[in-house]
């Protein structure tokens, strides 16, 4: 398993297709609210694409908004998930984040996907919420230097 900086089209691809294949095809969030201007390249959001076996398994991305990382577009293949790729997905975003100087993060989960995160030391500081009609909640976490 290893993470790497997308920097290519080849891996911004990769990154597209394990994005459809999760939030569109098994999660029905449509294709055109999916992908938006910090999908392009150039753009102020660090990408990351997570290889198992040397083929694109897992993808995220992080912005900074207000000073604070915003984690984004997490997901894993549901063919690979089980193997950790998620918290190395998380780690590898975190440590972009550190690397802009940011101390604080926050994501909006799915609520399935909460424990999850709470496992990695997120707090839930939001009430359920719905987004592409999939409960959420916005967690927060203090980033270690």
């Amino acid at each position: 398993m290893t993470s790497r900086k997308i920097t290519n089209n080849e891996d911004r691809e990769a990154a597209f297709r394990i994005r459809t294949k999760v939030f569109v095809e098994e999660q029905g969030v449509p294709a055109e609210n999916e992908y938006d201007q910090y999908d392009e390249p150039d753009t102020d959001a660090d990408h990351v694409l997570v290889l198992y076996n040397g083929l694109p398994a897992a993808t995220g991305r992080v912005r900074n908004v207000g000073g604070t990382a915003k984690l984004e577009r997490i997901c894993v293949l549901a063919s690979h998930r089980k193997y950790g790729l998620g918290k190395i997905t998380v780690e590898a975003l975190e440590t972009f984040a550190k690397l802009n100087g940011l101390a604080k993060a926050k994501l909006n989960s799915q609520t399935q996907a909460e424990p999850f995160y709470a496992k990695l030391g997120y707090r839930a500081i939001s009430d359920i919420f719905m987004e592409e009609n999939i409960p959420h909640v916005t967690m927060a976490k203090e980033l270690s230097q």
